[in-house]
């Protein structure tokens, strides 16, 4: 059963590689009037340090857990990114705390344990599991997918950062301006 559960995120994880990353560019390898300031390919991880460096302003515009995750510490989503790291794509970041099959299909959930979590990052996306713990919201378009639940409360910055906001997921405390 582990050989076949070892297998089988294996397999996720390069379905969300391939369908999320973008061929990874360098500074060097490009001239200066297209160089980015961020990776664009996607992050995947399975512990608190990695996901708080895939989440930083140097970090990835995807970013996916492989497993319940906890951290002891605030995480700030921070950073612009562009929808698959194309220059004039769409801005967009997304965290996935889930697992899928070939078909997108979620075939698991995963939990995101943090004491708060910081979205500095315009137009996030929380799709699929549970965020446990206060999540903070300063930067417009935030979208908590219908997949995904943020067990604690949510605080906006302001009206504007909170009507800018797509809440179609669940929050189990508090909805506020704050």
């Amino acid at each position: 059963m582990k050989i076949v559960k070892s297998l089988l995120v294996a397999g996720v994880a390069a379905v969300l590689l391939a369908g999320c990353g973008a061929k990874e560019e360098t500074a060097v390898n490009k001239p200066a009037a297209e160089q980015t300031d961020a990776v664009t390919t996607a992050s995947i991880v399975d512990e608190g340090a990695a996901f708080t460096k895939a989440v930083s302003k140097d970090g990835n515009w995807i970013i996916a857990i492989l497993k319940d995750v906890a951290i002891d510490q605030d995480v700030v989503v921070a950073g612009e990114f562009r929808d698959k790291g194309a220059a004039d794509g769409k801005i967009y970041r997304k965290i996935a705390l889930y697992a899928q099959d070939a078909d997108h299909n979620i075939t698991a959930n995963y939990t995101l344990t943090v004491p708060k979590f910081t979205v500095q990052s315009e137009n996030l996306r929380v799709q699929g599991g549970t965020i446990k713990g206060d999540v903070y919201v300063e930067a417009n378009g935030f979208n908590l997918h219908e997949s995904a639940t943020i067990d604690g409360n949510l605080y906006f910055a302001s009206e504007d950062v909170k009507a800018s906001a797509a809440i179609d997921g669940k929050v189990t405390g508090a909805t506020e301006v704050k």
